[in-house]
């Protein structure tokens, strides 16, 4: 099992940044690939940007050159998501999502809200 708690979201005027922090614990020499995923009001969860034990990342393409996913070293039991120049339309419940194992854990959120 891994359990993942997120923090660092908040009220951030447009233009501005945040940086998001996910914390695991538990079988996490186990994990191939953590990620940050949002969800905003009335649409559908959506992939933001993911790494892999290797360092390979990937983005969203709405928040590429903005957003920048990493983790510490060498422990890599904390990522992060840097996110610069902020919108609207990134407001969201920002979900950390690690895979292990063919399973898929899930932490509770945190809420970011880009508004002036």
């Amino acid at each position: 099992q891994v359990q993942l708690v997120e923090s660092g979201g908040g009220l951030v005027q447009p233009g501005g940044s945040l940086r998001l922090s996910c914390a695991a614990s538990g079988i996490i020499f186990s994990i191939d690939v953590m990620g940050w995923y949002r969800q905003a009001p009335g649409k559908e969860r959506e992939s933001v940007a993911v790494i892999t034990r290797d360092g390979v990342t990937n983005y969203a393409n709405s928040v590429k050159g903005r957003f920048s996913i990493s983790r510490n070293t060498p422990a890599e039991t904390t990522v992060y998501l840097q996110m610069n120049g902020l919108k609207p339309e990134d407001t969201a419940i920002y979900y950390c999502n690690a895979k292990s194992r063919g399973l898929s854990f899930w932490g509770k959120g945190t809420l970011v809200t880009v508004s002036a």
